[in-house]
């Protein structure tokens, strides 16, 4: 058997956590391979509407096991108090939860950081979540990070205290007041409180070694999905740097992320929307800063899962989704939030960009805001969708995006219910 990987082809927000649930039922594992809370996984059936920041979208079927892997950083406050409690009447989180004992911790002190980091930076800044998440990477990096797996030892506080004085001298030497700075609503020393509480409770369940519950697993052959997070333009690497998130979120991740090997790979699902979004800074060469780019925003209500903030809106970038396929190895594709362009005459897709002059489909070193994107104009289907009528018009849609990409599309999104799709 195989992992497959499922993730997002743009800046995130592309449905993960929906295809993620509608996968499911034909897989015993789903595990998540990097990011943290700044992530948001939205599900919605029966009614309900629930928004996933680390736990894997898997948690809701039945006899499907759930792995943090190694790749993830955890806010133990916010896995126990915004998660797991709020799931809990739904789902039986601690008979189907695993985290890795590698998993790096976010510290209160991380999020101070975060916020001192983003806000020295004024008017450069990143446009960070604030969760903590890059200042916790920079310490896994630096080798001076604490991983789930010391919560367990006896020297655990004295780490502790040793790296929170560490970020707080940071703090100190950038001149920065932040006592007035409150995380999740408190200050400092409360969410500190709140959050070693969080701790103790995350002693009771499943902490294990990942890799080897995964590897066995396989050999077992376990069915394995591999879930991703934010989106492959927000790749450290790969993405629209510097305003990227801090871990690697294409498919290569996974492999690091669950310490799995490269030959042990299969499917790479590749998720993308009907148009394009991204929140916080960086370059966006098809952003509408116009009446159709608020339609989209309100239409597709994008606003972010994890921290409401208004998405930014604009058509599809066909040379960026290219990339991304290119980079990842995507084998299956899936378009998603179609809907929202149900009642369009017509809308745009970016085919070409002109580059001082030039025209070209591929991707410069420097994203710059100097790119002028070159679009085809598409008619609309002017229609509601349901599953099992395709209009003709959204039908050349999709074999459009198939030739250019010269990839298959083989599940269409129509809504945000479970049962919203197109399947071919």
């Amino acid at each position: 058997m195989k992992v497959d990987v499922l993730l997002g082809l743009q800046w995130g927000d592309e449905g993960k956590g929906k295809a993620v649930d509608v996968l499911t039922p034909t897989y015993d594992i789903v595990a998540r391979f990097q990011g943290g809370p700044n992530a948001g996984h939205t599900l919605e059936f029966d009614n309900h509407k629930f928004v996933l920041h680390t736990i894997p979208s898997g948690i809701f079927r039945e006899n499907t096991w759930n792995i943090i892997g190694n790749g993830v950083v955890i806010d133990p406050y916010v896995l126990v108090n915004n998660e797991i409690k709020a799931i809990s009447s739904y789902t039986d989180v601690k008979s189907k939860l695993f985290i890795s004992l590698l998993s790096n911790l976010i510290l209160p002190s991380h999020r101070l950081l975060d916020y001192a980091k983003e806000k020295a930076l004024g008017e450069q800044k990143i446009g960070s979540t604030l969760k903590g998440i890059g200042p916790t990477y920079t310490d896994k990096v630096s080798r001076k990070g604490i991983r789930v797996g010391d919560i367990l030892s006896s020297n655990f506080d004295k780490k502790y205290e040793k790296l929170k004085e560490d970020h707080l001298n940071q703090i100190e030497k950038m001149g920065l007041d932040c006592s007035a700075y409150t995380i999740e609503g408190l200050s400092f020393d409360a969410y500190e409180s709140a959050w070693m509480e969080a701790l103790e409770e995350l002693k009771s369940y499943k902490l294990v070694s990942t890799e080897y519950l995964i590897h066995n697993a396989l050999i077992d052959n376990k069915t394995i999905l591999a879930e991703g997070a934010q989106g492959t333009l927000l790749d450290i690497d790969f993405g629209t740097y510097p305003y990227v998130t801090s871990s690697n979120t294409i498919a290569a991740g996974a492999c690091a992320g669950l310490g799995v090997g490269p030959s042990k790979i299969g499917k790479v699902f590749g998720l993308f929307k009907a148009y394009c979004t991204r929140v916080g800074e960086g370059v966006f060469p098809t952003e509408l800063n116009d009446e159709m780019g608020e339609y989209l925003r309100d239409k597709g209500h994008e606003f972010g899962s994890t921290t409401n903030r208004p998405r930014r809106c604009g058509w599809m970038d066909l040379p960026l989704l290219k990339y991304a396929c290119m980079v990842n190895g995507v084998t299956e594709l899936i378009l998603t939030k179609v809907d929202v362009l149900s009642e369009l005459e017509s809308f745009q897709v970016c085919t070409d960009y002109e580059v001082n002059g030039q025209i070209t489909n591929q991707i410069p070193y420097e994203l710059s805001r100097n790119i002028k994107p070159i679009y085809k104009t598409m008619k609309g289907w002017q229609q509601e969708l349901n599953p099992s009528t395709v209009p003709e018009n959204l039908n050349a849609y999709i074999k459009f995006i198939e030739n250019y990409l010269q990839q298959r599309i083989f599940l269409v999104s129509i809504g945000a219910n479970r049962k919203d799709n197109i399947i071919f």
